[in-house]
């Protein structure tokens, strides 16, 4: 008995499938699914076989269908689709589609088919934020899984991103994914057996990259490590001099891994290009060694071509322009709003800058380290002021109320220029005091409290006139149909905006806040708790900018505060701006006081560059590395210059440092512009994928064919699904206890997720378009009600044939056919033979035709001819009579069909061979073999019209 054949044991049959263990046999159901198999140890089973008798193995057949099981066409054809949507293991040359929940454009299938060119696997993927990278990693992932070229798989990803990651993997492509980081570690080794390392135990891993690059955990992980590493973000685990600890930790993590020349490495990133050479170059040198010491920028035409099998990166642009024929992204509109500050808050910044003026000149005389945190903590402070009167007073109260001085190792920097490569702090900065060891005097604590009277007195849209400019750009999104995010750069600044939303808002508009005081569930949880069926407003810190996908619920972006750093910009925008918005445009807004000399630098020196080059080069060029100290060497100007009040608050933009910092970022995007060239491949021609991609929908169907399935067998069952007025796309599921009640009861088990309850609609909306519409849920041919449709209907067939929905047999009487017709359903098992491995099931479901003069139609022909509709009516005698004479002809066919499976083999043979071209894999000795007989589902005879006499 080879595996693919039948097999009978406990009184029902089986089909045997490979197993790499040699005395334990796997038996999956003849309808079932690959989550049904059992195992059985063969020994033990010989053993029990002398007591019981039905314990033992024997070979068996698929029984044949009957004249008794007689139907239309159409439930003939309703065999066939769920024939074939329970396919898992298709003989399709990309396996891995028979197990994920999406539908991948197709230029999301370019790094797989350079995937599958490569062994080991190893590939910098660095295509555009919002492209879709992680759909095109996991999508590698599934296919290795699927062909048993890995068994286990890691994704390295910063915390913040661990839950986004195990819900994409669990979610879209069904695997099981535990997150592995210091706060879980505890409750998942107690679930690993003794002796046996958490990194071996669990197949799916999505593990910090943080917790595992210390000397700590190191070791352990890198002794246990799988086969596959999928590093997310790979850009923070370049090469770094000293002053980068954390990064140089992650990059040595990296050195080691890929020290492994057998395992496979994924890096993921939007910015692969920091600006720095070395740092580039140390992230190529990962995926080959000799690849560090290449000179980027003189590279020969060998060198650039076989780097090209390594690197990918597309911007939108070139995507849309060259690979899919609808559009992907939505439009960004980017639009400035201005405000003037009110007298009132245009006293409270002089008052502050004055104070903050005297903390950067008082301490001329101190080292240079103690006057940068001087000049650092003035800069936190005058900040918090232009963010609004909340954050100034939680700045100006956390001076008094701590009492607490700032030595030489006090660090304001990161509230003042966001890093890109970790979690921006969103409290308000302590401000330094002055060098000196005793407590606040009686004169400073008056002047403090009476700047915090003054902050008091600005809150409120009639002194604060940039939140009553913020209220009227929000109610003009709400009214355009926008849900916009707004952007703050401080919790106290954020709890302020959205309490005011609240109270000016309508009752209808849906006002939450995230910050970064909230765990990362609370936050999720409070985000999933908006409906979409009302308008919502998000205020939020950069605490979601990072890792956090709102593209589902939210269409524009508002930056309440200006980010200091550009790639923040970018980050911000990129959480709407990506694949999956449904909405054709997005609106930007950058809100900025003109009278505001802080906003002045910002955007004249940072953001407008940023988006001078974005307008060009259709992406953003992250701004130089080194933008921290430029940016500091410009603001400079707001303390260094003297003179009357009113041009203390004047600029000098023509500073060499802007001009030094403007010419390095240009010759950055030139160098992004001519890598995007190199690796966008474009010798990767979109024909070919979409050639690959036919071939895997004829096998599994694809998802027009999901939907023609599911709306034929719902109606045939009575489940009332009607198409949603308001979205062509989006279909309305009658889910009511009564509908329920009177549906079988596998069908009623898949409903019941979706039940009518007191709380819930008893309308599910459902939709079989990727991405999916808004409050409606993705059918695809894994989805749960589908594969227990499929799976209910062919089983029902085979066990109840007499009142089974979808038939076994059919007769219809056709004007699609001159001459007697009959059609096979035939259900065919290859085995998958590739060297060093075990063989691989793999299956397909197909239409054989021929006609009464014995000429057999081509495939196309056949399955065109199922579709067939009649247009007269046969009595019953005379469908049995043709049936009986097409089962016995079945009979005769053993060699002919055998003969044309062969050939068909031969056919999905080279079409393997074609798609795994790594030479290392000896990928001409995979061969495909059908294992005969195929198994018969059903029969359709199609008797063709007789012409009036």
């Amino acid at each position: 008995m080879q595996p693919g054949s039948i097999v009978r044991c406990r009184k029902r049959d089986w089909v045997l499938l490979p197993s790499d263990q040699p005395d334990v046999v796997l038996l999956r159901p003849l309808a079932g699914a690959s989550d049904q198999v059992v195992a059985i140890h063969r020994r033990l089973a010989d053993l029990v076989g002398y007591t019981l008798p039905e314990e033992r193995l024997q070979p068996a057949t698929f029984p044949l269908p009957t004249v008794d099981q007689v139907a239309d066409a159409a439930a003939i054809r309703l065999l066939w689709q769920a024939a074939r949507l329970t396919l898992r293991e298709g003989a399709a040359p990309l396996r891995s589609l028979g197990r994920i929940s999406i539908r991948p454009r197709t230029y999301q299938f370019v790094p797989l088919l350079m995937a599958l060119r490569l062994h080991p696997v190893r590939l910098l993927i660095a295509d555009d934020v919002g492209v879709g990278k992680t759909i095109e990693a996991l999508l590698i992932a599934r296919e290795l899984i699927d062909r048993q070229e890995i068994r286990q798989l890691c994704v390295l990803c910063p915390p913040y991103l661990c839950e986004q990651w195990q819900h994409e993997l669990t979610t879209k492509f069904h695997l099981d994914a535990v997150i592995i980081r210091s706060g879980t570690i505890t409750q998942l080794e107690r679930q690993v057996p003794p002796g046996k390392s958490i990194y071996a135990h669990y197949p799916i891993q999505v593990v910090s990259i943080d917790f595992v690059k210390t000397d700590r955990n190191r070791h352990q992980f890198l002794l246990h490590c799988p086969e596959l590493v999928i590093v997310d973000e790979a850009h923070s685990a370049a090469a770094a001099d000293e002053r980068f600890q954390s990064q140089q930790q992650r990059h040595r993590l990296l050195q080691e891994l890929a020290a492994d020349a057998q395992r496979h490495l994924l890096l993921l990133t939007a910015t692969p290009h920091s600006g720095i050479d070395a740092a580039f170059r140390s992230l190529l040198g990962l995926l080959r060694p000799e690849f560090a010491t290449w000179q980027i920028a003189e590279l020969a035409e060998n060198q650039r071509a076989t780097l090209a099998r390594y690197v990918v990166q597309r911007t939108r642009k070139d995507i849309e322009l060259h690979w899919e024929e609808v559009r992907c992204f939505p439009s960004r509109e980017a639009v400035d709003v201005t405000y003037d500050l009110s007298p009132e808050y245009r006293h409270l910044f002089e008052r502050i800058y004055a104070f903050c003026s005297e903390i950067v000149h008082t301490g001329d005389h101190l080292h240079e380290r103690q006057r940068r945190v001087r000049y650092w903590g003035a800069l936190a402070l005058l900040r918090c002021v232009m963010s609004s009167p909340a954050a100034a007073r939680a700045a100006l109260a956390a001076r008094i109320d701590t009492l607490a001085l700032a030595d030489e190792e006090s660090d304001f920097q990161p509230f003042i220029f966001e890093a890109d490569d970790s979690r921006t702090n969103d409290e308000v900065p302590l401000p330094p005091v002055e060098a000196s060891a005793q407590m606040l005097n009686d004169h400073e604590r008056r002047r403090l409290h009476e700047l915090i009277r003054l902050t008091k007195a600005l809150a409120g849209p009639t002194a604060d006139t940039k939140l009553q400019r913020c209220r009227d750009v929000v109610q003009q999104l709400l009214s355009e149909g926008f849900c916009p995010i707004l952007w703050c750069r401080y919790i106290a600044t954020a709890d302020y905006l959205a309490e005011h939303l609240r109270q000016t808002l309508p009752e209808t508009v849906q006002v939450v806040c995230v910050t970064g005081r909230m765990a990362d569930n609370e936050r999720r949880m409070l985000i999933e708790s908006l409906t979409t069926d009302r308008p919502r407003v998000l205020v939020a810190t950069d605490c979601l900018s990072e890792g956090i996908n709102l593209q589902d619920r939210f269409n524009a972006v508002v930056h309440y505060d200006l980010p200091w750093n550009p790639n923040r910009l970018e980050q911000r925008e990129g959480r709407v701006d990506r694949y999956g918005q449904l909405s054709s445009i997005v609106q930007v807004i950058r809100i900025y006081g003109r009278d505001n000399p802080v906003d002045g630098v910002v955007i004249d020196v940072l953001l407008n560059k940023a988006r001078e080059i974005h307008r060009a080069l259709g992406t953003y060029v992250p701004v130089p590395e080194d933008s921290a100290s430029v940016t500091e060497a410009v603001l400079n100007a707001l303390f260094l210059r003297r003179g009357r009040a009113g041009q203390q608050l004047e600029l000098d933009l023509g500073v060499p440092a802007v001009e030094v910092l403007h010419r390095r970022w240009q010759q950055d995007a030139e160098r992004e512009r001519v890598n995007r060239t190199r690796f966008a491949q474009r010798a990767l021609k979109p024909d070919e994928v979409r050639r690959e991609l036919e071939a895997t929908d004829a096998v599994l169907g694809d998802p027009t064919a999901v939907r023609e399935f599911v709306l034929t067998a719902a109606q045939r069952l009575g489940l009332p699904i009607q198409p949603d007025r308001r979205r062509a796309d989006v279909f309305l599921v009658d889910v009511s206890e009564a509908t329920l009640n009177r549906l079988p009861a596998p069908i009623r088990a898949g409903l019941t997720p979706y039940l009518s309850t007191p709380h819930r609609s008893s309308l599910w909306r459902m939709s079989f378009v990727s991405p999916v519409p808004p409050e409606a849920e993705y059918l695809g041919r894994n989805h749960r009600f589908v594969t227990t449709l499929a799976r209910f209907l062919f089983e029902d067939a085979l066990a109840n044939p007499q009142s089974a929905i979808a038939a076994r047999c059919g007769v219809i009487r056709t004007r699609a056919v001159s001459r007697l017709t009959t059609l096979w359903l035939l259900r065919v098992r290859y085995l998958l033979e590739q060297p060093g491995q075990h063989p691989l099931l793999a299956e397909e479901v197909v239409v054989v035709g021929q006609q009464a003069t014995g000429e057999w139609l081509d495939l196309d022909q056949a399955l065109a001819l199922l579709a067939a509709q009649p247009d007269a009516n046969v009595s019953l005698a005379e469908k049995r009579e043709l049936i009986d004479a097409a089962l016995a002809q079945w009979l005769t066919l053993h060699q002919p069909i055998a003969a044309f499976l062969n050939e068909r083999a031969d056919v999905l043979e080279q079409s393997h061979k074609r798609i795994r071209q790594a030479v290392a894999l000896r990928v001409r000795e995979l061969a495909l073999k059908p294992q005969l007989p195929p198994d018969l589902l059903g029969i359709l005879v199609l008797q063709p019209m007789v012409a009036p006499r």
